[in-house]
């Protein structure tokens, strides 16, 4: 099943910056402008995530970030000990300032701190329904609980509406789209999918769905079905940042052109690599290494006395 948003990105229609050398002429339809995708998130000072994992997840895939700063974290590698969020009017006119100059393919929402932000965002999206939004819901149990309940009916009302595909982890929606379900069984995807599409929203992508024998389940929903499934081996670590990781990557590749069943493929599998070769830079949790993809090949051949030291050059030495 093909699900498409949107299309392929769009030829750059802005003019030289410079002119071009005596004599040269410089082809302008060449010049293909990379897909660019209007995020909205907090700073994050451990580089787990925030604004820091959309950055170089988007990169990654070849896409380009227009970084809305909505506020930032205190916090160590570890744990969240506080946010900070900016105004509302400061949020607006940073988006305002890039919009009238910037035509963005997507949208991605992150955390933004207040119910203030979330409207002026929501007020963003409906004045251009054309683009569409991915909106991520991330684990806020280390708020206080007033503004937890504050920031959920916010996103609720006013951003649902608006969204297009909702990510975040099994118990996370399940909590708060749910919080009466009282079955037997714990929600299936399907069920989650079904409640926040009367919503208003047609696509969501649940993971960190347990499975038998330490696997998980990532499963994209629609309200009538599922759409796609990707199980991948669970890792015995605690990670920072996935999600982030993961709604910005599948906000890029849609801004690329893909299909929704195709990104979100290629999305979980980027995940699942970014978390495999993670690292631990303090004394917290692991955080996904993005860049998995340029650090340099193995080669059980060479020792490192057999390889020359070179300090004039940087090293090429690299995979994308």
């Amino acid at each position: 099943m093909k699900t498409s948003l949107l299309p392929p990105s769009r030829i750059a229609e802005s003019g030289d910056l410079t002119d071009p050398p005596e004599g040269e002429d410089i082809d302008q339809s060449s010049e293909v402008a990379l897909p660019c995708v209007l995020v909205f998130n907090a700073s994050d000072p451990s580089g787990a995530g925030g604004l820091a994992a959309d950055t170089l997840s988007i990169a990654s895939v070849g896409g380009h970030i227009l970084p809305v700063v909505t506020g930032a974290y205190a916090r160590d590698s570890a744990e969240v000990f506080d946010h900070f969020p900016f105004d509302e009017e400061a949020v607006a006119e940073q988006t305002r300032a890039i919009l009238e100059d910037v035509e963005v393919q997507i949208i991605k929402v992150g955390f933004v701190g207040s119910a203030d932000n979330l409207s002026t965002i929501a007020e963003t999206a409906t004045d251009y329904p054309e683009v569409p939004l991915v909106a991520y819901m991330p684990d806020l149990s280390w708020w206080d609980e007033n503004h937890i309940d504050a920031y959920l009916d916010a996103f609720r009302e006013l951003l649902l509406p608006q969204t297009t595909v909702l990510v975040g982890n099994h118990s996370t929606l399940w909590r708060w789209l749910l919080p009466d379900w009282s079955g037997e069984r714990s929600p299936s995807a399907r069920d989650i999918a079904r409640a926040a599409g009367e919503l208003g929203v047609p696509y969501t992508l649940v993971t960190g769905i347990a499975l038998p024998e330490q696997f998980i389940d990532n499963v994209l929903a629609s309200p009538q079905s599922v759409l796609t499934s990707e199980k991948y081996e669970r890792l015995e670590a605690v990670f920072s940042g996935a999600g982030d990781t993961l709604s910005a990557t599948l906000a890029a590749l849609l801004a690329s052109g893909a299909d929704l069943v195709a990104a979100t493929t290629e999305a979980l599998s980027y995940m699942d690599r970014c978390l495999d070769a993670g690292f631990r830079p303090g004394m917290g949790h692991i955080v996904p290494d993005r860049l998995f993809w340029a650090q340099p090949e193995d080669d059980d051949d060479e020792t490192d006395a057999d390889v020359p030291v070179d300090f004039a050059l940087p090293p090429h030495d690299t995979r994308h």
